[in-house]
């Protein structure tokens, strides 16, 4: 089972210089909880609905306080995931679900074979895959 069976081909994606209040409603829109962070075609981050919601720099020391609002005054840059891990579409199915379970991820963005852009596996894709095969070894 290759990544490329299961991956969601259909991109939403972001730019850095996005606000993440405008990426919040399309995230929202389109019923999406990841996106892929191009500059141009160059894939430079990651952005989950988690990241919106409480950025790392929140709690970076329990002895300080810090307002974040969800709001264009902060940019997808400021909260972003920089370098992802990514997959190949040419990757094993079992290699992602190791790096996902791993890493703690909820979704990796995968690459074709000249390192560009064409889809993301998420946890929701890894259950499509896993209930065909099941479906597929153990007929009900």
């Amino acid at each position: 089972m290759r990544v490329s069976e299961y991956m969601t081909r259909k991109l939403v994606t972001a730019a850095p210089e996005d606000g993440v209040r405008e990426t919040f409603f399309r995230m929202r829109e389109a019923h999406v909880r990841h996106l892929p962070v191009l500059d141009g075609a160059q894939l430079v981050g990651i952005l989950s609905d988690r990241d919106l919601r409480r950025p790392d720099w929140v709690d970076e020391a329990p002895d300080l306080s810090h307002d974040y609002q969800l709001d264009d005054n902060l940019s997808v840059s400021d909260l972003m995931t920089r370098n992802p891990i990514t997959v190949h579409t040419y990757d094993d199915l079992a290699a992602a679900c190791e790096l996902i379970n791993r890493h703690g991820f909820g979704a990796l963005p995968v690459l074709d074979k000249g390192n560009h852009l064409v889809g993301i596996l998420s946890k929701a894709d890894l259950v499509k895959a896993f209930a065909e095969f099941l479906q597929q070894h153990h007929p009900s």
